[in-house]
């Protein structure tokens, strides 16, 4: 099984990829492959003059591909995801989320933000055909207590963040067992 978790803050470390960086610790630990991406992955020209043929981008599509699953997570600024984010998400082919189940994350200054993810981020991805959005953590910065080095939550996060990821493997799970069944008609036999 293989996961992307693309960090979609324009700076590092920041408390968005802290998020992510415990969710692939967790994975990990689970046996779950997972390819991490980060904004700094990908040429600032090849973002903003939307270069198509970019080979980072290439390679985010191709790995996208074979995955099973996407962690997105983004600061919100400005009761939205982060700009240079967009602008990744925007490069994409069409279809580039296509039978997968995307679990996004978020942070921002206060829970007021709350629902940038569920009126600017989820549009997006749902655009991107994903199977399956979860409904996803958002924190405000007040609960990301460490994110420069090992991240360190509040209990309540910890919570969260393990209950979203325990929706994430099952979903994972069901994605999985679901796929062979609509690869071959029933009645048609292997040859």
């Amino acid at each position: 099984m293989r996961v992307i978790t693309l960090a979609g803050s324009p700076r590092f470390p920041s408390r968005s990829s802290a998020l992510l960086d415990y969710a692939r610790e967790k994975l990990t630990a689970l046996d779950v492959e997972v390819c991490h991406w980060h904004l700094h992955n990908f040429d600032a020209e090849d973002l903003l003059y939307a270069r198509f043929d970019s080979p980072a981008l290439n390679a985010l599509t191709e790995q996208l591909k074979d995955a099973d699953g996407l962690i997105v997570a983004t600061p919100v600024y400005k009761a939205s995801f982060s700009g240079a984010l967009k602008t990744l998400l925007d490069l994409l082919p069409e279809r580039a989320l296509a039978g997968k189940v995307v679990l996004p994350l978020a942070t921002g200054g206060t829970v007021a933000h709350m629902l940038a993810v569920d009126y600017a981020l989820k549009p997006v991805l749902n655009a991107l055909k994903a199977q399956e959005i979860l409904h996803g953590v958002f924190a405000d910065d007040s609960q990301v207590i460490d994110y420069q080095h090992t991240p360190h939550f509040t209990p309540n996060l910890h919570h969260r963040l393990d209950e979203t990821l325990e929706t994430f493997w099952q979903a994972l799970h069901r994605r999985d067992v679901q796929a062979p069944a609509f690869s071959q008609p029933q009645g048609v036999a292997h040859v």
